[in-house]
């Protein structure tokens, strides 16, 4: 069951409480805040991540008007459990989370790997979705997505990001440009104003885990994603070295009733390089309007 109180409801991401909920055998660790009327929208991130990976700026825009549910599904960060060794069997275990939750109808957002399990999701339910939000992520069999998100292209870039001393998604989110350095130490800087009750970082197991269900949806037969009844919106950078911004286009080719919108001079992470821009398109995608291609 979920966690419940009388103590007011959080409304910025870095006071958000962790909460705990047991699904099935697991544990789920998850982050809820905002208004708590309205449909809720919840957030499924991206490889490698947990909860701190999420752009505070990002979320407390969202919060201030619907309510946010960020989760970390099993194996990762503090929840209990082991990967799920495909994105059909995480789908599963997000939909066991909404269930939980007591959750009819939500929308959706999901980033990067997060866009995959999203997907599927609208597949197995599409009465479940009500909108639906993909960003820097491509569909099932989506050409280069095994090469570079699961193969061993991003394990490169790692390595540069320790021989330089710095996160990562320096390298693998924004472009190696001026521009785009600024945005990534300024997305890096808000990701550490969270400092009470932060998330455990990921194991290098369920990290390979997630490499592994990748690697099997990049060379997976494609789905059609005609039936996804949900609106929705796709975004990216004009960029993307981890899933191919061409992937982006494909979907909206895919998809009916979805709207594209690209950010110039930006990579996989260019919805944090533009987040006051993303946050607005977000907004008025969920409240039925259609942002800007």
């Amino acid at each position: 069951m979920p966690e419940t109180g009388i103590r007011p409801r959080p409304t910025t991401w870095v006071t958000a409480p962790n909460l705990r909920m047991t699904v099935g055998a697991d544990t789920l660790i998850y982050r809820d805040l905002g208004p708590s009327q309205g449909v809720p929208l919840i957030l499924l991130t991206h490889l490698g991540a947990t909860l701190d990976e999420w752009d505070p700026r990002f979320i407390d825009v969202l919060a201030r008007d619907r309510r946010v549910i960020a989760v970390d599904l099993p194996g990762v960060g503090g929840s209990t459990g082991t990967v799920p060794g495909s994105v059909a069997e995480m789908a599963e275990a997000a939909e066991g989370f909404v269930a939980a939750l007591g959750l009819r109808s939500i929308d959706l957002l999901g980033f990067s790997l997060g866009g995959f399990i999203a997907q599927q999701v609208a597949l197995d339910d599409p009465r479940l979705v009500r909108r639906l939000v993909l960003s820097g992520t491509g569909p099932a069999g989506g050409e280069g997505i095994d090469r570079r998100t699961g193969g061993a292209y991003i394990y490169l870039d790692m390595l540069r990001a320790v021989l330089a001393r710095t996160d990562a998604k320096e390298f693998l989110f924004f472009p190696r440009t001026p521009t785009g350095k600024a945005a990534a130490k300024e997305y890096l800087d808000r990701l550490e104003g969270r400092v009470m009750d932060r998330d455990e970082p990921i194991s290098l197991t369920a990290f390979r885990r997630q490499i592994a269900a990748i690697r099997v949806w990049g060379r997976a037969a494609p789905q059609d994603l005609s039936r996804i009844t949900a609106p929705t919106l796709i975004a990216n950078g004009d960029h993307d070295r981890m899933v191919p911004s061409s992937l982006s286009a494909d979907m909206q080719a895919r998809i009916p009733d979805s709207t594209l919108v690209i950010y110039p001079d930006a990579g996989h992470g260019g919805v944090f390089q533009y987040v006051g821009d993303f946050a607005a398109a977000v907004l008025g995608h969920l409240d039925g309007g259609s942002p800007t291609p």
